[in-house]
């Protein structure tokens, strides 16, 4: 097992969105290390792009950031996709939310941190996930 964490995009997003007021545990999980996949990362761009109208190098600085605290993102993988699809037909999550759970079991990480997955939810006997902002609305 491994006692790293895996940080969901959601995460990020609110240690990058200074005005949203769960970035406080957000900032405190991102500090605390973790690990994040290269999905993760681009769907930090997305979203920072789009919904938040971040300037690119605030976007650069920011990733940045999180490669030095999360160290390097792990990998998409064919094995990853191809347990994400039947975690998907299987659980019912959106493919994007399977791989993220693939990932995370990949790496053998104990606890994911998401919104907007299950909380409580335990894949495989091995890895929580728990929302950290279910006190923050």
């Amino acid at each position: 097992m491994n006692d790293e964490a895996f940080l969901d995009t959601n995460v990020l997003i609110y240690a990058f969105n200074r005005a949203d007021g769960r970035a406080v545990i957000a900032d405190q999980l991102l500090a605390s290390g973790g690990v994040v996949s290269v999905q993760v990362l681009n769907e930090f761009v997305a979203v920072a792009r789009r919904k938040l109208r971040a300037p690119w190098p605030e976007v650069v600085e920011a990733l940045a950031m999180i490669r030095r605290l999360c160290g390097d993102p792990l990998p998409l993988t064919v094995a990853a996709h191809e347990a994400a699809v039947e975690i998907a037909s299987r659980h019912g999550y959106g493919i994007y939310d399977a791989m993220i759970v693939a990932t995370a079991l990949q790496h053998g990480c104990r606890t994911l941190y998401s919104e907007d997955m299950q909380d409580g939810r335990r894949f495989d006997l091995r890895l929580d996930i728990k929302n950290p902002f279910t006190s923050v609305r």
